[in-house]
């Protein structure tokens, strides 16, 4: 992980606002996943990259099988740009959308597309006959889970029992081309909350900290006896789980062939919140001192790259490095110029280097990463957005 130093000297006679990843850190990071999941393979979740090279680097190493899509066209893509394995996690529901997935699934891509209703099995069965394709579907189970009359979890799939997993399955079994390969019950009350969120007061992170002990064994028995039942009576080629936050809660779950993890590799601020984790931060943005207002007050262009979510602190960008600049209560980021408070001597042109509130959004506002490696950027990748592509 660098140092201030080594970011300024990397970003000397760079244009800025950049964003950035730093080659060291990440390669880290997917180390570390991998002793995490302790065998288990991993599915990289893409909305959390967003950017292919860092897809392919991940992908090169062992214990990487598979991505994690998050629509139906991006799967399409990565499967033209020679990826496979592609499972797109959230269910599609365009006829051009599902009629285009299908057609490349008959010419051979191989891309499963997510289910929770006879009406998502019956749409795809529809493009997959006109296009001559046997699309492998998944189910989507609800893994929330109530506890004191709260409701804990997202809101996904209505698939909670073995009767709501088996009645979707039959859809599928009855349905012309469509067939049924996979279950994902990804636990999202448990991977995605931090354990000490910010925008929590103590009281609040204590009782997320009870729910997710009491949620686990919920949702182990669930997924095990929905894993079980389907496995039995259809047989199932995965049962995909987990996240960034929860990886060795799913790896002991024994019915679960594969774990998904995202955020992680990036490590954006999300992830100094978890008790458990011990990532580096992969990746983030620098921004350019352009004004001196006052004394100890540095103005920088651009920096206001807000993450998705509830509104709160946490999901604001902050200075990172030099160590002690802060962003001002009444201003935060801006929206074309953030002021930033530092008790130390900054030149116009100096970076400030930002983290992000989430992973693979910061990729949504830039066209290229740049790879640093110690003090230069040894290389771009090209994002998203820099491919000319968004596709939520």
């Amino acid at each position: 992980m660098n140092e201030y130093g080594a970011y300024r000297a990397a970003f000397e006679g760079r244009e800025l606002p950049t964003a950035f990843v730093d080659r060291a850190a990440l390669a880290a990071n997917i180390a570390l996943t991998v002793d995490r999941a302790d065998g288990l393979p991993v599915r990289v979740a893409s909305k959390s990259v967003r950017c292919r090279a860092a897809l392919e680097r991940i992908l090169s190493e062992d214990g990487f099988e598979g991505v994690m899509c998050y629509t139906g066209r991006e799967a399409v893509d990565l499967a033209d740009a020679g990826f496979d394995d592609l499972l797109v996690a959230y269910p599609v529901v365009d006829d051009a959308e599902l009629r285009t997935v299908a057609e490349r699934i008959a010419d051979g891509a191989d891309i499963t597309l997510m289910v929770d209703s006879p009406e998502h099995v019956e749409r795809i069965a529809n493009a997959a006959q006109k296009a001559g394709a046997d699309v492998p579907v998944c189910l989507d189970l609800d893994c929330s889970t109530e506890h004191f009359g709260v409701y804990f979890g997202v809101r996904r799939s209505p698939i909670r029992t073995v009767e709501d997993a088996r009645t979707v399955a039959e859809t599928v079994t009855e349905a012309p081309g469509v067939h049924l390969t996979g279950l994902m019950g990804y636990e999202a009350q448990i991977a995605g909350l931090p354990d000490r969120n910010p925008a929590n007061g103590a009281i609040e992170n204590a009782a997320m900290r009870l729910l997710k002990e009491r949620s686990k064994p919920v949702v182990r028995e669930r997924r095990q006896s929905i894993a079980a039942s389907l496995d039995g009576e259809y047989g199932l080629d995965f049962v995909n789980g987990g996240g960034t936050g929860s990886v060795e809660f799913t790896r002991e779950d024994p019915h679960v062939t594969e774990v998904t993890v995202g955020s992680g590799f990036f490590a954006p601020r999300q992830f100094d919140w978890y008790d458990h984790l011990d990532y580096e931060p992969a990746a983030g943005y620098a921004v350019e001192v352009t004004r001196k207002p006052t004394d100890g007050i540095y103005t920088c262009r651009g920096g206001g790259y807000v993450a998705s979510g509830p509104v709160g602190p946490d999901k604001a960008p902050v200075p990172w490095l030099p160590e002690g600049a802060e962003l001002l209560d009444n201003e935060g980021a801006g929206e074309v110029q953030t002021p930033v408070r530092y008790d130390g001597d900054l030149a116009l042109g100096d970076p400030i280097v930002m983290r992000h509130g989430k992973a693979g959004e910061l990729c949504r506002f830039f066209e290229e990463l740049a790879v640093v490696d110690g003090e230069e950027v040894v290389d771009t990748w090209s994002t998203y957005r820099g491919d000319g592509r968004c596709y939520i």
